[in-house]
């Protein structure tokens, strides 16, 4: 009975990423709430209408059931740390990762609460957005580590200090990117509210807003695509990191649809299935960003220059003696 419920390190890999993929699916369904307009079904929280239950409304079915979703996967991370803490042999790195995990859902419930008393003004959207994208970053990690059974996970050191940092400049572009999509998403149709419903917008340029908006962050996809490029064909010519090479070049694919359908959407006017695709896109690159920083490894560490000492000079007497003999 025991050994039934011992968490083994192959059982922990798998919890991982069922709990890796199960926060991504909640991006996408919080996604489908915003764009199906069913971002205020519920017009207070945690209740719905000051109800335990939803009324029978599509809206309100919509918002209450990613609710539901949340707290499910909320309760997946719970088990997630709980079974860090009791896995044979412990491991304190695997701990702590976990710990974020629901920390991070219970920072994404409390932010959620607040965006629908705010009535989802641009700013909680764009930050729950993003607080989704830094918790996959711990789910990320802590699927990775729980790969290989050495505390820094299966990342071998690297002298190439040009090949790694490449690789981990596209976490920084990738974040940029994101953050200007969620900003171009909340100069456009899709607000989240009902019809009828009055729901804050960006809109600093005014009416411009929102092609102000697209053009900024499709010049910056674009260049960061040619960014993609370049650390690819480096990585592939030095060689010294041909694990980062995979991911690189899926991130490349992924580049590449994504600028396909943020084309075709625009020009058909933001449908919202579009739109949802898109976001989907996004997210998948952002797991596949922290997929490449992972396999281009850690940065060997300098080895330390130790001072070559000169050997002491002869006493001035002994030289005389010696000349002597």
């Amino acid at each position: 009975m025991r050994s039934r419920f011992t968490v083994t390190p192959e059982r922990f890999r798998i919890l991982a990423y069922v709990t890796l993929a199960a926060l991504t699916l909640i991006v996408l369904t919080g996604a489908a709430v915003r764009l199906t307009s069913s971002g205020l079904g519920c017009p207070d929280w945690p209740k719905c209408y000051g109800k335990a239950l939803p009324p029978l409304s599509t809206h309100a079915l919509i918002e209450f059931g990613n609710r539901a979703i949340s707290g499910l996967v909320g309760v997946l991370t719970v088990v997630a740390f709980i079974a860090a803490c009791v896995r044979k042999p412990y491991r304190r790195d695997l701990m702590w990762l976990s710990l974020t995990l629901p920390l991070g859902v219970v920072a994404q419930a409390v932010l959620g609460g607040y965006t629908v008393r705010e009535h989802l003004a641009p700013g909680f959207v764009m930050g729950h957005f993003g607080l989704s994208m830094v918790v996959l970053i711990g789910a990320v990690a802590l699927a990775w580590r729980s790969r290989s059974e050495v505390a820094r996970g299966s990342r071998p050191a690297s002298d190439d200090r040009l090949a790694v940092w490449s690789v981990r400049s596209l976490a920084p572009l990738a974040a940029i990117a994101i953050g200007l999509g969620t900003a171009a998403t909340a100069a456009g149709p899709h607000s989240g509210g009902a019809s009828g419903q009055r729901i804050h917008r960006l809109n600093f340029k005014g009416a411009d807003t929102l092609t102000w908006m697209v053009h900024r962050h499709a010049t910056f996809a674009a260049v960061f695509g040619m960014v993609v490029i370049g650390v690819w064909l480096l990585i592939r010519r030095r060689g010294t990191i041909e694990r980062a090479v995979e991911p690189v070049t899926i991130l490349g694919v992924l580049m590449a649809a994504q600028g396909l359908v943020g084309s075709v959407q625009y020009e058909l006017r933001l449908p919202a299935d579009m739109v949802w695709v898109h976001v989907t896109l996004a997210t998948l690159t952002w797991l596949v960003v922290l997929w490449a920083v992972a396999e281009a490894g850690r940065l060997a560490p300098r080895e330390a220059l130790v001072p070559v000492e000169e050997p002491a000079a002869a006493p001035r007497s002994l030289e005389v003696v010696g000349r002597a003999g």
